[in-house]
């Protein structure tokens, strides 16, 4: 078992890529918004949807980690600056390493002026429904950027198995494949 966590700021390209390496190895995805937008409809960006959507992921790499399957993505934004954060990193990984899995992480990493282009891409939004109000998710990106870090620095991530990318114009197939050719999968 493998679990790969790509993560790194809104709209640096997390799903997009992780679409892709799932085309190239039999790794599943889960995006972070699977779970965002099945609730938000119901409890919008409340408390509940939260507690309900870390639950929600819980069971889901509970059970996937038990499974015989190859391997699973999971995109993430990682605030590096909120301890909630490495706790759920922690944890989520702690699932799979008791089962055995082998633990990726990948960083990636662009600057605001890109990310804000890639913000309106038609698979970002017809994924994303939440991110459909693209000023809002402007506004909420520009925001995030000035109050949490989203990007580690330099030897932060003490991990076997690390991959930081800059993906500024570099098409998300070719990430992809720098990801699966580096770690082998």
């Amino acid at each position: 078992m493998k679990f790969v966590l790509l993560f790194g700021p809104q709209a640096v390209g997390k799903m997009t890529v992780g679409q892709e390496l799932s085309k190239i190895t039999d790794l599943k995805l889960l995006h972070n918004h699977m779970t965002i937008d099945l609730l938000e409809p119901f409890f919008g960006f409340e408390p509940e949807m939260w507690k309900l959507s870390t639950l929600f992921r819980k069971e889901i790499f509970s059970t996937f980690a038990k499974s015989k399957r190859y391997g699973m993505i999971f995109t993430y934004v990682w605030a590096f600056d909120q301890q909630e954060d490495w706790d759920f990193v922690n944890r989520t990984c702690a699932i799979f390493q008791d089962q055995g899995a082998e633990i990726y992480f990948v960083e990636l990493e662009a600057d605001l002026d890109e990310r804000l282009i890639r913000n309106k891409t038609s698979n970002r939004l017809v994924h994303k429904p939440t991110k459909r109000d693209t000023a809002s998710s402007e506004k909420e990106m520009v925001n995030s950027n000035k109050i949490y870090r989203l990007n580690s620095f330099e030897n932060e991530i003490q991990a076997d198995h690390y991959l930081r990318l800059n993906n500024s114009g570099v098409s998300p197939d070719r990430v992809a494949g720098m990801i699966k050719e580096h770690f082998g999968l």
